[in-house]
């Protein structure tokens, strides 16, 4: 039997943002942290890591990296222009050439192994290699733009690494399923009249970008109809999304039948991030996982990878991304979630519940599905 591969590589955790306190630079009224203090740091994805290897689940899985992807790889997706001024900034000081995406010196190689990881996620699953893959992917993706970085991504990882698995395999039909809890408005962006790339976004309603909810984006020209957001209320939980996904998600791709799925998997609607709230726990993203599985086992021959995007909460994250690896692999180890009990006691009453699914039956009508 084929196995799960994970792709990672030691040198993506050396990626910084600079000198934060969470998110607002240091300097003025911001006072220094005690550490880094940025939001996007290694250690939630350094953790998760350490987790798979310390449960024993990386013995049963084929760990691998890749080669960062090429500047053709990027070119496909970035124009030329955007590539030359990152790679000089980060070949000097590092900066911010966008909103809210600053990054140090190394950063731009370090940025295009990302994409690399996701690039090689995509071919071994073409290829027939694995039976699926994650990419431990960072710096993450799904808001950068074709000439923009935004909101701690500087190259859009998952677009590269489709565009690269078109020219090399062939493939037309994609779909690309973002459960970051922030809007995946760069992939949307990217992809917004094209008609083969089905992009579905689960998010929290006005959360990032600031103000936005999106449900009336619906792609334009010819790509009208292969774009669908999902924005979900603040604290929604477990059950918002599981309704999301079996009135909106599967659905749509019943109806798209893809011969890829991809996942922007952020972990960042889990119920501590410090970046969000919504209530999700371990088990919430294990079934949105197994639900992704079995829609990739009926369109499209199981080929299914998962692309680690967003997630803050450095103690729970790497129990959120273990549970999604766990069901990639089929594979159930002892690792126990400690705050379990306790994300499920916080899950909202029936009549919040009922009302959730009242709007998510509305956006599900209004989508025809």
């Amino acid at each position: 039997m084929l196995k799960t591969a994970l792709f990672t590589d030691e040198r993506t955790f050396w990626h910084s943002g600079g000198s934060h306190a969470l998110f607002f630079p240091i300097g003025g009224w911001v006072q220094p942290p005690s550490a880094s203090g940025y939001a996007e740091s290694p250690d939630s994805k350094r953790r998760l890591l350490s987790l798979i290897q310390f449960s024993g689940l990386a013995a049963a899985l084929d760990v691998r990296s890749a080669p960062p992807a090429s500047e053709d790889d990027l070119l496909r997706i970035h124009p030329i222009n955007y590539i030359r001024q990152f790679k000089a900034l980060s070949d000097t000081t590092g900066g911010d050439l966008g909103n809210l995406a600053p990054f140090g010196k190394g950063s731009y190689e370090i940025a295009a192994l990302s994409a690399g990881l996701a690039i090689g996620a995509l071919d071994a699953v073409l290829k027939g290699e694995v039976r699926n893959a994650f990419s431990l992917s960072r710096p993450p993706g799904h808001h950068c733009l074709r000439d923009r970085p935004m909101g701690f991504c500087l190259l859009a990882n998952i677009p590269i690494a489709i565009e690269a698995a078109r020219a090399r395999h062939g493939i037309e039909r994609v779909a690309v399923i973002d459960w970051d809890v922030h809007h995946g408005n760069g992939t949307q962006s990217i992809y917004y009249e094209d008609p083969n790339t089905l992009t579905i976004s689960l998010h929290q309603d006005r959360c990032f970008p600031p103000g936005y909810s999106g449900s009336d984006e619906r792609g334009s020209g010819k790509g009208l109809g292969a774009n669908i957001n999902i924005p979900l209320l603040s604290g929604g939980g477990h059950e918002a999304y599981l309704h999301a996904f079996k009135r909106i998600v599967m659905p749509a791709l019943d109806a798209f039948r893809p011969e890829l799925i991809v996942v922007a998997s952020g972990l960042d609607a889990n119920a501590v991030d410090p970046l969000a709230r919504m209530l999700l726990y371990s088990e919430s993203y294990r079934a949105m996982t197994e639900l992704v599985l079995d829609a990739a086992d009926r369109h499209c021959s199981g080929r299914l990878t998962i692309v680690h995007e967003g997630g803050y909460a450095e103690a729970y994250v790497p129990f959120c991304g273990h549970a999604v690896v766990e069901a990639l692999s089929g594979i159930r180890t002892a690792v126990e979630d400690p705050m379990l009990d306790m994300a499920i006691a916080w899950q909202p009453e029936e009549r919040l519940v009922a009302f959730q699914r009242q709007l998510i039956d509305e956006l599900a009508n209004s989508f025809e599905l």
